[in-house]
């Protein structure tokens, strides 16, 4: 059996925090907001593999008025989710996600979100699609205020 799952994440920038997407600290002056680590790829990823079995949601999993939570390294948290889908006899055939943001460049850094990625889902690299793109310099990213993400997730029940 297959099962989809789609998430998506938006965080504001703000200065006094690291930038961290996709389990990487990326140089930029300015972090994402957040009760966690505030990485936007994996809550994305995260949302997606919950939704693909059928779970609740990132925020009711890991609330945000949860102390243990603060400043959270958010792949740990994909690590217990993949942990609990995986109980469920479900494994991740594949995911497939995008990073919006007008500024920094994500390109340099996609290589080794997926390195991060696969060693904490247990993927191969090739399982997992990061694209990089902007919104024109329109909305609230477009002005870079914020980054979002979003994400696919193919479960197959073994």
């Amino acid at each position: 059996m297959y099962r989809v799952g789609i998430g998506y994440d938006i965080h504001r920038l703000t200065t006094g925090r690291d930038l961290i997407i996709g389990g990487v600290k990326i140089t930029n002056e300015k972090g994402l907001l957040g009760h966690s680590d505030a990485d936007v790829l994996v809550h994305a990823i995260i949302d997606a593999v919950l939704g693909a079995a059928g779970l609740d949601d990132i925020g009711t999993i890991f609330p945000d008025t949860d102390p243990k939570y603060k400043n959270v390294d958010s792949t740990q948290m994909l690590k217990q989710v993949i942990g609990e889908v995986k109980s469920l006899g479900y494994r991740i055939e594949n995911i497939d996600s995008n990073i919006i943001a007008q500024a920094p460049k994500m390109m340099p850094y996609i290589p080794k979100m997926k390195s991060v990625l696969a060693n904490v889902t247990g993927l191969e690299p090739g399982q997992i699609s990061i694209k990089a793109k902007t919104k024109e310099k329109l909305d609230s990213v477009g002005e870079g205020l914020a980054i979002e993400s979003n994400a696919v997730a193919l479960l197959i029940k073994d």
